[in-house]
């Protein structure tokens, strides 16, 4: 099978594309035929070496794929010819790969393999964020950092479906734009505007909560940004730099700081991971929720989608088309 392959830590232009074994599934696995695969930002991270955890090389990135069950392994509650889609921590940029069977969840009959493929990782990342962590309920201001970005459009998406007041920021018209077509009820273009100023003028100084993917110099103006005893959820760094935060923000203003990393939301809240698994299945089962995909790739192209991630160049998801 063609597979892409990262032989060594670097940047996406030094990924390869080339034929490599079939995997074998072992008890509850599935080895599935990989129709679409999804790109997320620590996909970038991991082959350049500089994710939370270093994956020995070579190794196929590639942590989100759709498509059809090939084979189950014993134990695997799965047929041949079934739609699954899940997650992995590698492998699914591949024309076959892994899955356990416990991840695997069936394709809706409404929904294509390429929605399928997007819908996990981000979707995901940002239910727990918006349900757990920030217990956001309707009627609340939530202010979505990266809005336009793969975990920011999901949470404008999901705050909008809880009956939430969503405040969008993003660096472009573009992307505000299609925020807004999302749901956001106002929109900040934190390039050009003062975000601080301009989070606690559309939200009338009540801005509960700020889901931040992004990190960077917006940041610091999100959180002073928030109203009194607000919650300001840090879920990642895409502009590249880790803030750092007045810890006399914190204090003057009641504000409680929180982190969610999906690699270990499930075995550190079990219970509340199990419930939102089940309620975002719910949704999207329903089609209340579809991710938007902003571009699509070839498998030969993958170097160029990581890339395009990478400069944050994407509007909603980037899929890689498979078969």
């Amino acid at each position: 099978m063609r597979a892409v392959v990262c032989r060594a830590y670097g940047p996406p232009e030094d990924l390869v594309v080339c034929d490599v074994p079939d995997p074998v599934p072992g008890p509850g696995q599935l080895l599935v035929r990989v129709h679409a695969a999804a790109v997320n930002f620590p996909d970038v991270l991991l082959i350049a070496g500089k994710y939370q955890i270093r994956i020995p090389v070579p190794f196929t990135p590639g942590s989100e794929l759709a498509g059809e069950v090939l084979t189950a392994g014993a134990g695997a509650p799965f047929a041949p010819g079934q739609r699954v889609f899940g997650a992995t921590a590698v492998g699914a940029f591949a024309e076959r790969a892994l899955l356990d069977a416990a991840s695997a969840t069936l394709v809706p009959d409404d929904s294509d393999l390429a929605s399928a493929a997007a819908f996990g990782v981000t979707y995901r990342t940002a239910y727990h964020a918006l349900r757990s962590v920030g217990q956001v309920s309707e009627g609340d201001w939530v202010v979505v950092l990266g809005a336009a970005g793969g975990v920011g459009l999901a949470a404008v998406d999901l705050a909008v479906a809880m009956g939430a007041q969503v405040l969008a920021a993003a660096s472009s018209p573009e992307k505000l734009e299609l925020c807004a077509r999302r749901g956001a009820r106002a929109t900040v273009d934190y390039d050009r505007e003062d975000l601080k100023a301009r989070i606690r003028e559309l939200t009338d100084d009540s801005a509960r909560v700020v889901i931040d993917p992004v990190g960077g110099r917006y940041s610091e103006p999100a959180v002073r940004g928030l109203a009194r005893g607000g919650t300001f959820i840090t879920l990642g760094y895409a502009a590249g730099t880790i803030p750092a935060i007045p810890l006399n923000l914190v204090l003057l203003k009641g504000i409680t700081v929180r982190g969610m990393e999906i690699r270990t939301f499930a075995s550190d809240h079990p219970a509340e991971a199990n419930r939102d698994l089940g309620e975002l299945a719910r949704l999207f089962a329903a089609g209340t929720i579809r991710p938007y995909i902003g571009a699509r790739f070839p498998l030969a192209d993958t170097a160029a989608a990581l890339r395009y991630v990478a400069e944050r160049k994407v509007l909603g998801k980037v899929v890689i088309d498979v078969f």
